[in-house]
């Protein structure tokens, strides 16, 4: 019979580890926010999007040729990132271009690759 290496073989508590966790703990909005943007993540469209504007600032006419989908399709997805405060857009002239809102979502997609790339 093996042991379920997930339980603990005894019932103990360690009361400063817990104090720690418990003062730390986050509040409502910020796990609700968190779970926002996990959930976004959750979608590849989203994350192809994401990864390409680490590249550069580009319009949504170049993101329908690089991820090869309809405008309609991509401006659904970018305003979803858009309401997350994930990327930011500018208007010039008749044309919208988007970029990541800022370094925390950059430095969030180079350490969620460099994790999965690790060996």
């Amino acid at each position: 019979m093996t042991k379920d290496v997930d339980m603990c073989e005894e019932l103990c508590t360690h009361e400063e580890n817990i104090n720690q966790v418990k003062n730390n703990a986050l509040v409502e909005k910020e796990i609700l926010g968190l779970s926002e943007i996990f959930k976004a993540l959750g979608d590849p469209t989203r994350i192809r999007i994401l990864y390409a504007l680490t590249q550069s600032e580009l319009c949504v006419c170049d993101l329908v040729d690089i991820l090869a989908m309809t405008q309609s399709a991509i401006s659904h997805q970018l305003r979803t990132l858009r309401n997350l405060r994930l990327v930011k857009y500018r208007k010039e002239g008749k044309k919208v271009f988007y970029s990541l809102d800022d370094e925390h979502i950059i430095n969030f997609l180079t350490q969620g690759l460099a994790h999965i790339r690790h060996n």
